[in-house]
């Protein structure tokens, strides 16, 4: 099943969830990922401390996986390449 992905909350839940549909608590899920407990904690309650390249390690713990999806050509419509917003 797919769950888009929007803003930060949603990731904290989503990482939560699929660690939980694993039946993994977070010191087995840090045993995996060979970090602690509290890492794992501190991960679900603020995604942003997280690496690019340590989401990746945790997703594949998980058996999950990250889409990039332009919802632009979904809608058959041309893409906007009006600028939103600024790094």
């Amino acid at each position: 099943m797919d769950y888009p992905i929007r803003f930060p909350d949603q990731l904290r839940q989503q990482l939560r969830a699929l660690r939980k549909a694993k039946g993994l608590t977070q010191a087995q899920l840090g045993v995996v990922l060979g970090v602690g407990q509290v890492r794992i904690a501190e991960i679900e309650r603020d995604p942003s401390v997280v690496s690019v390249a340590q989401l990746f390690k945790i997703l594949a713990a998980l058996d999950a996986q990250i889409f990039l999806r332009d919802s632009r050509q979904e809608s058959g419509g041309r893409p906007d390449t009006t600028p939103k917003g600024s790094w």
